[in-house]
């Protein structure tokens, strides 16, 4: 670890803490004279030692650019996952990233493994899964059936505490919840995936969208492949939020009162951003030790922390004044090279009732980002959306300039967030001393 004093605590899927862990936190942080507090929530990842490794790598600059602070850090563990096809900028490559575009669609024994660590007692249904993949058959039956495995497999509808948190939108109130991906049409579902695919991996791929996409039966399971990935992280952004607001919030208030002079700030990559604000949710009343909330490429809902959303009146964002329990501003980073979140994440986030065809769309209009980003778009595509009074930076304004004292702050980041190969691009390059000079500025951490 490039930086101490440092400490790690570990949830599981229910958000219940590691109790050893979470103590020593409590105990050690006064001890150490510490005054601000850096949290760090990681996105997709596969192991503990993946989510180290980024954090000491993100905040290894930190003690250079705020050489007088009496600084601490956290890194957060929980159980998340990625595909091993998915190279992330400045880490070393997997071997399963150098596995030929042609046979991407089959489930590689890295990512298959990955599957069965954060899916336990699920064995059965991978073998299945990974089997139709491969075999690639082309009758319609078999892709309905793929759908059916991939339901059971991220536990739709989700049982247990997880039920409440998979929601970003309240309609009257009510969590709305039900992707068209998981309960729609399955083989609708793979064609759309496919055809995004297609233009996210082929350098002309607009010009071939201009011409019409043509699919045998066997290319559709390249989008069976992309539903099984955006299935598992769709149940990743439900776990964020049950991790965030029945554990993270609940350390957090323990915190304030064994170290009430403690400042926070809380940091997110990816549903790691879901995770620290659904935190916010999760803090006792009263608690106002959290300083400042940064979200770094946030793979969640734009619209959030919305009141209204501009289409619906009687609807709002699943957080909705949750960045008032703040006592400071949210800080919400974005980038418009992630296709992560430009492309696959409207998809995936398009709700059962929507009566768009994306197949006919797509092969008319290569913008998925226009086509469903204005409804379904994430945070770290076009930053916070809907909320009044919303400033608005270029990173390098950002750097310069003192940012605002509280209510949402969206910095275009993409001046160094803009490396990354398909299907993801840049949504894990966010290793940036220029990134952990915005944590800093945004918790005035001098």
């Amino acid at each position: 670890m490039s930086v101490r004093p440092y400490w790690e605590v570990t949830f599981d899927a229910d958000g219940d803490v590691d109790a050893p862990e979470r103590d020593r936190l409590l105990a050690d942080v006064n001890r150490q004279n510490v005054r601000d507090l850096l949290v760090f929530a990681h996105g997709w990842n596969n192991q503990r030692s993946g989510a180290t490794r980024l954090y000491s790598r993100f905040f290894a600059p930190v003690p250079s650019l705020a050489p007088k602070a009496r600084l601490g850090y956290v890194g957060v563990i929980w159980p998340s996952m990625m595909f091993a096809d998915e190279p992330i900028p400045n880490f070393p490559a997997s071997a399963a990233a150098e596995v030929p575009k042609t046979a991407r669609s089959q489930l590689d024994k890295n990512s298959r493994h990955a599957l069965l660590e954060v899916f336990p007692g699920r064995a059965t249904v991978v073998e299945q899964i990974a089997r139709l993949l491969e075999q690639r058959p082309v009758d319609g039956a078999s892709l309905e059936e793929f759908g059916r495995l991939v339901r059971l497999l991220v536990d739709v509808p989700p049982q247990g505490p997880q039920a409440a948190f998979a929601a970003d939108t309240l309609a009257e109130g009510v969590p709305e919840s039900e992707p068209e991906m998981l309960f729609g049409d399955t083989a609708r579902a793979c064609a759309d995936f496919a055809r995004a695919l297609e233009l996210v991996e082929s350098p002309d791929g607009a010009a071939q969208g201009a011409q019409g996409f043509s699919f045998t039966p066997k290319g559709v399971w390249d989008g069976a492949h992309e539903l099984l990935r955006q299935a598992t992280y769709y149940a990743m952004k439900r776990r964020a939020g049950t991790v965030g607001e029945r554990g993270l919030g609940r350390v957090i208030g323990q915190l304030a009162q064994a170290a009430p002079n403690v400042r926070v700030h809380l940091i997110g990559h990816s549903f790691g951003g879901r995770l620290v604000s659904f935190t916010l949710r999760g803090l006792p009343e009263g608690v106002r030790t959290v300083k400042s909330v940064t979200l770094l490429q946030g793979a969640f809902s734009h619209y959030a922390f919305a009141a209204r959303l501009p289409d619906d009146p009687h609807a709002s964002g699943v957080l909705h004044g949750q960045q008032n329990r703040i006592d400071g501003p949210l800080v919400c980073c974005w980038s418009r090279f992630d296709s992560a979140l430009s492309t696959f994440y409207p998809l995936a986030s398009r709700m059962a009732g929507d009566d768009r065809s994306l197949a006919g769309d797509l092969a008319e209009n290569f913008d998925v980002g226009r086509l469903l980003g204005a409804k379904w778009g994430a945070m770290g595509h076009d930053g916070v959306q809907a909320v009044d009074g919303t400033q608005r930076y270029v990173l390098a304004d950002a750097l310069k300039r003192k940012l605002p004292a509280s209510g949402c702050v969206n910095v275009d980041a993409s001046a160094v967030v803009c490396h990354g190969d398909p299907p993801n691009g840049a949504h894990s390059d966010i290793v940036h001393r220029e990134l952990a000079q915005v944590v800093l500025a945004a918790g005035r951490v001098t």
